[in-house]
């Protein structure tokens, strides 16, 4: 099989960053299915282990985003059979989705949505797991009291970027009264169409653009963007009693009693951790993405697919890479599998 990856960590404008392959293919065993790759997307996670590999030599294949179709199963396996159409958003400490084939538990993975093609479907694993877990895991919405959430308020930092895109729509689904921030007129446009009520600038103190809009705190605050940068700020604005998610990492060690005198939460979200640690619960981001396919399919959930670049290649990676890497992707960035 043809497989794209990496053999070292190197900037995004080396030339030949990635090479593609010819490799073994894998072979499906207990609760794994072997998955022929028909679309795949990319994340901001996909260039941070791109630039964190070890110099070792070895052969590495990113990607953390894919719809395909089975072509075998192993012999615990109990929810696939070859044939069916899937979607999933693998496992960091495997070998990912930039290939024509790739193991994947059976336990991640849910069968895709009817109504979009394979390209279009992998846009959405990734950052839907991401956006689910850390409002409804992370951050205690219930997802089906939309009548109580009416009169409560959730920050989303970052509205436009894979995460943010389905986290605004995720949040009006609960009922929530959802604020994002965004600075250009193309992603201020972008979040609207998604359902944004309100749309404040980062480039600001993010008090003072709440103020502006007479908001004096909110009941909950998503960040998908830096979290040393927001981390004071994000403690000023949180309600009383509210709930701050992030998903990404602090280089800085911050003054959590910040949030001591109001009784406010703090947490991670880090959609590996199920498949990474084996947890017993692994089962549940097949229900997942069970329920938001059948959410796509009824048109309640539009895909943030925003832009195509075709055919999975070395130089289109590279491509996608340096355009995730600038901070100005719009949604997802979006490719078909490797040609034959």
């Amino acid at each position: 099989m043809k497989a794209i990856g990496i053999y070292k960590s190197a900037p995004v404008e080396t030339d030949g960053l990635f090479t593609q392959i010819e490799t073994d293919a894998p072979v499906a065993e207990g609760h794994d299915i072997l998955v022929r790759v028909k679309g795949v997307a990319v994340n901001p996670v996909d260039f941070k282990v791109r630039k964190g590999k070890q110099d070792d030599g070895a052969f590495k294949v990113l990607g953390w985003d894919a719809a395909g179709v089975v072509e075998a199963v192993g012999e615990d396996v109990t929810l696939f059979r070859p044939g069916d159409e899937v979607w999933y958003a693998g496992d960091v400490t495997r070998s990912g989705s930039n290939a024509q084939l790739q193991l994947v538990d059976e336990r991640i993975v849910a069968p895709k949505p009817k109504s979009l093609d394979f390209a279009a479907a992998a846009a959405l694993p990734l950052t839907t797991i991401t956006a689910w877990e850390a409002m409804f895991d992370r951050l205690l919405i219930d997802r089906k009291a939309a009548d109580a959430n009416a009169n409560k308020t959730i920050l989303i930092i970052g509205g436009a970027g894979g995460v943010g895109s389905i986290a605004i729509q995720l949040a009006k689904l609960a009922g929530l009264k959802v604020i994002t921030t965004a600075s250009r007129p193309e992603t201020i446009s972008w979040v609207k169409k998604l359902g944004a009520d309100q749309v404040i600038n980062h480039r600001n103190p993010l008090d003072e653009e709440l103020a502006a809009i007479d908001v004096a705190n909110v009941d909950y605050i998503f960040c998908t963007s830096e979290t040393d940068q927001y981390f004071d700020v994000m403690a000023s604005v949180i309600a009383p009693q509210g709930r701050i998610v992030t998903i990404t990492e602090a280089q800085e060690n911050h003054n959590v009693d910040l949030l001591k005198a109001k009784s406010a939460s703090f947490s991670y979200e880090f959609m590996f951790t199920r498949s990474m640690f084996q947890t017993a619960d692994m089962i549940e981001q097949h229900k997942l993405l069970a329920t938001v396919a059948q959410l796509v399919d009824e048109g309640t959930i539009t895909n943030t697919a925003n832009e195509s670049f075709g055919a999975l290649s070395p130089e289109s990676l590279q491509k996608a890479h340096a355009l995730l890497e600038s901070g100005k992707a719009i949604g997802k960035i979006i490719f078909d599998g490797i040609a034959d």
